[in-house]
């Protein structure tokens, strides 16, 4: 019986999952961050690293060493309806709401717009191009391993190391001499930190840890703990890639403000640096990486989107149905624009991050109560309401103005350690813990 991959299944699978990962706010967010970080980039990084990289490592972990069948069986640990709702909520979230709309819209704005111009028309042409490329391969879910690991991937990698290299070689300034904008001036790490969660990649290693496990199967190896032994293997090896890149892609950013003043988001970022070094060929090179990174993506998220609907709901449609649909709905929010989708997504990410978080580090640590229940749900129900307040601060102002939530936002800030670096849910989950691990202990000695 297999227990081992061997080298060239490795390198596969961990390309494969790098490139289901890696997508468009992987190059844009580390680009502008470095860039407002400046002389403070390092701490920055080391923040974002944490929930860019170490979490999504932790959570496909979690899949594995859980040996839960998904997402739905593994927050089900906290309860039936709330499983239901977290793993429509995320999913969606990292499916046809946020995450595979903005591929499209990074993919335009990036790379096509500076080519074409600013036409009413570019960005719903080529939406419907894209997503009729993206519907072509997700229609073909058992080929996602050769598709994204195997041609997409190596193409994106190969375009974007030309870039990156290129900038590394010779740079426009001295990171250590370019003034920190903002919250980069004092809680560089925070921010980072928080910053981490525009990735999406902690919620989206829940949905694909699955198919790394489905394809660890496939390819032989049966026994769970040699799964799930083999799922943490290419997990590393993913994230380490991509903690490289994010690296590379921040310094490059922070080196920019050498000769560029700060932009108004990253994709304008890497279009200067692409400009800078390679002129007019520069837009054709950004254009084919930042493409080929946010089509592979939107391939894995529209596939894991479509086959985890058909299981949630076995009497509704077929997933080839689902994948109609959501590249359907993708399509349209699309053509909103990306700041339009980045203001509205952040809210959204402030409410499930910590809930997914929480769930991870339970389920990797969960030997040490027994996987009780009652750990999960006081550990959930605190979080949650401390979520809901970040979701409120995050919200665009005009909105929570006209919600009336700016009194209870003030409230939070007065009295919620850490609330206004965004991390005012650690204390209430620390609570949850404690309450959870006393109601289990004393439910232990009654026993």
């Amino acid at each position: 019986m297999k227990k081992k991959l061997k080298l060239s299944e490795y390198i596969t699978i961990t390309s494969m999952l790098f490139g289901l990962f890696f997508g468009a706010g992987n190059l844009i967010f580390p680009a502008q961050m470095g860039q407002m970080a400046g002389g403070n980039m390092w701490q920055a990084v080391a923040g974002f690293l944490i929930t860019g990289v170490g979490l999504p490592l932790l959570g496909v972990a979690a899949l594995g060493i859980s040996r839960c069948g998904g997402l739905a069986e593994l927050s089900g640990r906290v309860g039936r309806h709330y499983s239901l709702f977290f793993t429509c909520a995320l999913y969606l979230t990292i499916g046809p709401f946020f995450a595979i709309p903005r591929c499209a819209t990074v993919s335009f704005t990036v790379g096509i717009e500076p080519i074409v111009g600013n036409s009413p028309f570019a960005l719903p042409f080529f939406s419907a191009l894209f997503f009729a490329a993206v519907l072509f391969f997700s229609l073909r879910p058992s080929g996602i391993l050769t598709w994204v690991g195997k041609v997409l991937n190596p193409i994106f990698l190969l375009s974007l190391g030309i870039l990156v290299v290129r900038a590394l070689l010779s740079p426009m300034g001295n990171i250590a001499d370019i003034v920190p904008e903002d919250t980069y001036a004092q809680g560089a790490f925070f921010t980072g930190f928080v910053e981490g969660y525009n990735t999406m990649d902690a919620l989206a290693s829940l949905a694909f840890g699955i198919v790394v496990v489905t394809v660890i199967r496939e390819l032989g190896v049966t026994e769970p703990e040699d799964v799930a032994a083999n799922t943490v293997r290419a997990g590393i090896f993913s994230c380490l890639l991509m903690g490289v890149i994010y690296v590379a892609v921040s310094a490059v950013g922070a080196q920019s403000r050498g000769v560029y003043p700060v932009s108004e988001n990253g994709g304008q970022v890497l279009a200067l640096i692409a400009e800078h070094y390679f002129g007019k060929a520069g837009a054709a090179i950004l254009a084919v990486t930042v493409t080929f990174a946010c089509l592979k993506t939107a391939v894995g998220l529209i596939t894991s989107c479509g086959e985890t609907f058909e299981k949630l709901f076995p009497s509704g449609p077929r997933y080839s149905v689902w994948a109609i649909v959501f590249c359907a709905v993708s399509m349209l929010i699309a053509n909103l624009g990306l700041n339009a989708i980045i203001a509205y997504s952040v809210p959204v990410l402030m409410l499930l991050y910590p809930l997914a978080i929480t769930l991870i580090l339970l389920s990797l640590c969960s030997r040490f109560f027994g996987g009780d229940r009652v750990v999960y749900v006081s550990v959930s129900v605190f979080t949650a309401g401390a979520a809901l307040l970040d979701f409120f601060n995050a919200l665009p102002a005009t909105v929570r103005a006209l919600l009336h939530f700016d009194g209870v936002v003030e409230a939070a800030t007065d009295w919620l350690p850490l609330f206004g670096l965004g991390l005012g849910w650690l204390l209430p989950a620390a609570v949850g813990l404690t309450v959870g691990l006393m109601l289990h202990w004393r439910k232990r000695r009654t026993v």
